[in-house]
């Protein structure tokens, strides 16, 4: 009893949560960020990706899982921003 009590009393705030809007399926991706076979690649702006565009850094976005994800975290000095579309995107500074 005291159970089903306490679903009752939260079902009122159950209601109130909003699922996240799901997030783009596609990416306005170009070419290759660091050479042409480079799977990260430089995103370019769309309604989803504009949120992330900043002035004093690329926005590049990475296979999600990819193995030598790290390396390119160092060597590029990239700060993770989200996870879209199979891919996590990056904001890279221009050095």
């Amino acid at each position: 009893m005291r159970t089903l009590s306490l679903l009752v009393a939260l079902l009122p705030l159950a209601a109130c949560v909003q699922p996240a809007p799901p997030g783009p399926t596609s990416l306005p991706l170009m070419g290759g960020y660091r050479n042409p076979a480079d799977p990260c690649r430089r995103v370019g702006e769309d309604a989803f990706t504009n949120q992330f565009l900043d002035d004093a850094a690329d926005l590049v976005a990475c296979p999600a899982g990819m193995e030598n994800m790290g390396v390119f975290i160092t060597e590029t000095a990239a700060r993770r921003l989200t996870d879209a579309a199979g891919y996590t995107m990056f904001s890279v500074p221009r050095r």
